[in-house]
C-alpha cells in the first residue's frame, strides 16, 4: 500500500492482531521494522495527526512508501521475527546493537574419537558448537578444564577403524605425559573415549554438577573395590572440578538457570549488561551499547537488547530479571524485577558493570575529556545531585576532652583541593565538649559570611560525621534560609554510610567507586587540617603557659617569645643579646636566670 494515499479506511482494514510491520522507501529499501500487539493501531500511531511523535520519526515517516505486514500467532513471535529480520538487514531506522565482534566457539567434531577445540567459524556440518564465549580467555577456560579432568586428543589425525587397524600411527608426546590414552595405536577403545566426551559435553553446557556426581561415583566403585589408585584418579580429577567452580562467581546454588539484564542510558546510547547464570554460578558477562535512532524508551532498548543477547548466547533460561519495569508483559518471557534477595543483588552488580562500561566509552570518546570531571558526574549520580559538584566544602571539628575546641573547612574546586580557601575556626560560642552545638556554629559562621560578601556557595557540603553532626549543620543553614538550596551531606566514618537530612537510612557507594574516594579524600583532608590546628593551638598554649610561670614574664612576653623563637629549644639556644632584644634586658635576666635554674628540666 502507498503511504501518501494512506487514509483512516486503509489504516482500518489492517487486521487488530500481532505481527511484524515493514515500511520501504521509494528505492523499495527496508528501512524499518517493528512488532505490534495489535497492527491496526500501532501502524496508525504513525499517521494519525496529533500523535506528538518526535522529529527522527517524523522524518522516518516522511521517507515510507510502502509498507508490508506478517500476521504472526502471538506478541512474543512478533518479538522473535522482528529480531531475526533486523539481526539479518538492519535497517537504519532501527535500533543499533554496536558490537562488531566474532565471537569464540568450542567445535566438538563429528567423527570417529570426536575432538574438542576452539574456532570463530560455524560450520554446521562439522559438529556441534558449544557458545558463545564473551572472550577468549573464558573460552580457554573451560577448554583447559576438559583437557585437564578428561584424557581427549589435541592431534587432527583421522582415526577411522582401519586406519587404526592398519597401524598407521605412533602414540605422541600426549600420551606419554598421560594427556591422551592413546586411541591412534588401538589404546583406548572408542566406546570409553566417548564417555568422556559424554561429560565433557555436561561441563561445555555449564551443568558441573552432572560431571562432579560422575566422577563421585567413579571414585566409590574403585574404592569398594580396593581400586585404590584409580580412586585417587578420580578424586583428583574431581578435585579439579570443584577448584574451577570455586573460581566461578557462585550466586546461590538455590538459583538454577537465570538470564540478568540491566539497562542505563544517556541521550544517544543505551548500555545494557547481562550475565548468565547456570546452576548457581555466573558463566557469562558481555556488555553492549545500543544506539538510539528514533528516540526509543529505555523499555524498549532493553527488550531488544534481551532478546539478541539471549539469541546470541543461545540462552533458553525460563526466567528473566531486570532492573526497570518494562511497558508491557509479553507472553512467553517470564520477567520481572527483584527487589530484595540474592536476586536483587545480582541486579544491582549487573547495573554496577553497565555503568562502568557506560563510564569508559564516555571517557573513550572524549565526551567526558578529563578524569576528574567523570569523578565528578559520578558523584553527581551517585547523590543524585541536580548539578555537578565542582565546588565543594568539608566541616570537621577537633578538641581533646573539651580543650581548645576548633574546627576546619577545606574546599575542593573540580575534584581538587583548593588549599588557599581552607578556613581554621575558633569555636567561641560554645563551652565544653560539644560537636554537635560547634558544627552549628562553625557551618553558620562559614555561610553568613560568604553571603554578606556576596560569595559563591558551594554545589556540594560535605559534614564529617553522621546524622547528628548533619542534623546540626542543618539547623545553621535553616537559619540563614539557604536550606535546601545547598545539597548537604554526612559520611560516617565507620562504614563510610552517607546520611542525607531527614532520610533515617543511609546510602552506601560501592567501596571501590571513585566518587566514594573522592568524598573520603575530602573527609580526610578537613580531618587533617582540623588536628594539625588543634595540635599547634595546644602548642601553643602549653609553651605560653609555662613562660607565664616564670616571674615577671606576663602573657605579652610570652607572646613574642613565642612568635619569635617557636620553641623552648630555640630560647635556649638563643644568646643573651637576642632575648634581650626581643623583650628588653630586665625581663631577659629573669628568663635566663630561670633557664639556668631549670637546665634538667
Amino acid at each position: 500500500m502507498l503511504v501518501p494515499s494512506y487514509t483512516k479506511n486503509e489504516y482500518n482494514a489492517l487486521p487488530d492482531q500481532p505481527g511484524v510491520y515493514k515500511f520501504f522507501n521509494a528505492e523499495k529499501d527496508l528501512i524499518y521494522v517493528g512488532k505490534a500487539k495489535s497492527l491496526k493501531k500501532r501502524v496508525a500511531s504513525y499517521f494519525v495527526k496529533g500523535q506528538g511523535i518526535n522529529h527522527k520519526t517524523k522524518r522516518m515517516v516522511r521517507e515510507i512508501e510502502s509498507i508490508e505486514i506478517t500476521l504472526v500467532n502471538s506478541e512474543f513471535d512478533a518479538l522473535l521475527l522482528e529480531n531475526n529480520l533486523i539481526k539479518k538487514i538492519q535497517p537504519k531506522y532501527n535500533i543499533l546493537l554496536k558490537d562488531d565482534k566474532t565471537y569464540p566457539y568450542l567445535l566438538l567434531t563429528k567423527e570417529n574419537f570426536p575432538q574438542i577445540y576452539p574456532t570463530r567459524r560455524l560450520i554446521p556440518h562439522k559438529g556441534t558448537y558449544f557458545g558463545p564465549f564473551a572472550s577468549v580467555k573464558a573460552m580457554n577456560n573451560v577448554l583447559d578444564l576438559i583437557r585437564g579432568v578428561f584424557t581427549i586428543r589435541t592431534c587432527k589425525l583421522d582415526l577411522s577403524p582401519q586406519k587404526i587397524q592398519e597401524a598407521k600411527y605412533k602414540v605422541c608426546l600426549e600420551y606419554h605425559i598421560g594427556n591422551c590414552l592413546g586411541p591412534c595405536e588401538g589404546k583406548q577403545n572408542e566406546s570409553d573415549y566417548l564417555e568422556d566426551i559424554e561429560q565433557a559435553k555436561h561441563i561445555l553446557k555449564g551443568n558441573l554438577g552432572l560431571a562432579k556426581n560422575y566422577f563421585k561415583t567413579q571414585m566409590q566403585k574403585a574404592a569398594e573395590g580396593l581400586a585404590f589408585e584409580r580412586a585417587q584418579y578420580f578424586k583428583d580429577k574431581l578435585d579439579l572440578l570443584e577448584k574451577y567452580q570455586s573460581k566461578s562467581m557462585v550466586v546461590n546454588p538455590s538459583i538454577k538457570d537465570l538470564d540478568v539484564f540491566a539497562i542505563v542510558s544517556d541521550e544517544k546510547n543505551a548500555y545494557v549488561n547481562y550475565l548468565k547464570v547456570k546452576n548457581g554460578a555466573i558463566i557469562i558477562t558481555k556488555t553492549v551499547e545500543l544506539k538510539k535512532r528514533l528516540d526509543e524508551t529505555e523499555s524498549d532498548l532493553l527488550l531488544t537488547a534481551i532478546v539478541r543477547l539471549r539469541d546470541q548466547f543461545n540462552s533458553d533460561a525460563d526466567e528473566i530479571i531486570i532492573n526497570i519495569q518494562l511497558e508491557e508483559n509479553y507472553e512467553g518471557l517470564n520477567i520481572h524485577v527483584p527487589k530484595i534477595g540474592d536476586k536483587k543483588h545480582l541486579i544491582d552488580l549487573s547495573l554496577k558493570n553497565a555503568k562502568y562500561y557506560k563510564q569508559e566509552k564516555l571517557l573513550a570518546s572524549g565526551e567526558v575529556k578529563d578524569k576528574k570531571f567523570r569523578v565528578l558526574k559520578q558523584l553527581q549520580s551517585d547523590l543524585s545531585l541536580q548539578e555537578m559538584p565542582d565546588h565543594i566544602e568539608c566541616f570537621d571539628n577537633s578538641n581533646t576532652q573539651g580543650s581548645n575546641p576548633v574546627a576546619s573547612m577545606v574546599c575542593f574546586l573540580n575534584g581538587k583541593p583548593a588549599v588557599k580557601a581552607y578556613r581554621h575556626y575558633h569555636i567561641k560560642t560554645v563551652e565544653g565538649p560539644n560537636d554537635f552545638a560547634s558544627m552549628t556554629e562553625v557551618v553558620g559562621r562559614r555561610y553568613k559570611r560568604l553571603m554578606e560578601e556576596e560569595m559563591p556557595l558551594p554545589k556540594l557540603i560535605v559534614i564529617d560525621g553522621g546524622k547528628g553532626q548533619l542534623s546540626s549543620a542543618v539547623e545553621a543553614l535553616k537559619t540563614l534560609g539557604i536550606y535546601g538550596k545547598i545539597p548537604i551531606i554526612g559520611i560516617a566514618k565507620r562504614l563510610e554510610e552517607i546520611y542525607f537530612p531527614g532520610d533515617q537510612y543511609p546510602i552506601h557507594i560501592d567501596k571501590k567507586s571513585e566518587s566514594l574516594r573522592l568524598l573520603q579524600r575530602i573527609r580526610d583532608e578537613a580531618h587533617r587540617f582540623a588536628i594539625t590546628f588543634h595540635r599547634n593551638i595546644r602548642s601553643k598554649n602549653a609553651f605560653s603557659t609555662q613562660l607565664t610561670d616564670i616571674e615577671g614574664i606576663g602573657e605579652h612576653t610570652a607572646e613574642k617569645l613565642l612568635k619569635h623563637f617557636k620553641s623552648f629549644k630555640k630560647i635556649k639556644a638563643a644568646k643573651a643579646e637576642e632575648i634581650e632584644e626581643i623583650i628588653g634586658k630586665s625581663k631577659a635576666d629573669k628568663l635566663l636566670a630561670w633557664l639556668e635554674n631549670n637546665k634538667g628540666g
